[in-house]
């Protein structure tokens, strides 16, 4: 029996997609940086597979990938409009990491999927995103990528050697240990506790960025702050609004720790941060409650 006879059966069809699904998954949200688009992207990649000719799935996960990064680019550029009336700075959103909800585990680097890179990825053409993310973190051929992008293996080297140049050189050039970027940020919590702007000050990068997504739902800075002296002086003021009514603690999101901030038992607001082990290099706040659905409670 071949793979023809098997996909005549909506159930076979099922089972055969499921070990697939967090691979598409994957693909789809860092394409697209939003988990419920990239479950909606899923989700109808699953209803084509269903209604697809079997002899042309002869290579199922080939197949389901062409599909899922098809609709990513497709859903990209029609999202250029919206995202041009965003208001104030667009972050992605923020998942939770932890064994049980990782998705696309086999492929999971934290560094491929952490908020620094995320960001990076916003500066690519759709397609150059493409070809970046299926060679350089799921490791496909360019005879495959050719395939999935339509397009000759030549072009496809030269979308993924463009993608590298504009978004490899903005990244640290060798990772940073978790429990080192951890023993940071706990060294960051206890100085906000205490209110102490020279400590705060020792933890971040003279150039330093922040960068907060309100979205319209929630105020947040309207464009990227810059500055060690600018960047600390924003955290303290949020502190102090908040003290006494927040509180903050380590997660893993987006395969890294991240500070979640909540309130009541509500989760207001995440805070990421791209660092190199001994400074905090940038740090990206999302205060927008439709983005942080998936974090959980306080």
């Amino acid at each position: 029996m071949d793979l023809t006879d098997v996909m005549e059966s909506s159930d076979d069809r099922a089972a055969l997609f499921e070990p697939y699904r967090p691979r598409l998954f994957g693909i789809a949200y860092r394409m697209l940086g939003s988990a419920e688009d990239a479950e909606d992207l899923v989700q109808e990649t699953y209803l084509r597979w269903h209604q697809a000719d079997p002899a042309a799935m002869r290579a199922p996960e080939g197949w389901l990938v062409a599909v899922v990064t098809r609709l990513a680019i497709d859903r990209l550029r029609r999202r250029a409009t919206e995202r041009a009336a965003y208001v104030g700075s667009w972050l992605p959103e923020p998942i939770p990491t932890d064994d049980r909800l990782v998705p696309d585990r086999q492929a999971e680097l934290a560094s491929d999927l952490s908020m620094a890179f995320l960001v990076l990825l916003e500066r690519l053409a759709p397609e150059e995103r493409a070809a970046l993310l299926l060679r350089d973190v799921f490791d496909w051929g360019y005879d495959e990528i050719a395939r999935v992008l339509e397009k000759g293996e030549a072009a496809c080297r030269q979308l993924v050697h463009r993608a590298r140049e504009r978004v490899r050189r903005d990244r640290p050039r060798f990772p940073v240990p978790a429990d080192a970027k951890e023993r940071l940020l706990d060294r960051f919590l206890a100085a906000l506790a205490a209110d102490d702007e020279e400590a705060l000050l020792s933890l971040v990068a003279a150039d330093v960025t922040f960068t907060g997504d309100g979205g319209d739902k929630m105020p947040s800075v309207r464009r990227v702050v810059r500055g060690a002296s600018r960047v600390v002086r924003l955290l303290l003021g949020y502190e102090r609004k908040g003290r006494g009514l927040v509180t903050h603690r380590l997660a893993w999101l987006n395969g890294e720790p991240t500070v979640v901030t909540s309130a009541g038992g509500r989760v207001v607001f995440t805070t990421s941060f791209d660092t190199d082990g001994e400074r905090i290099l940038a740090c990206y706040r999302v205060l927008n409650p439709d983005k942080l659905r998936r974090v959980g409670g306080g």
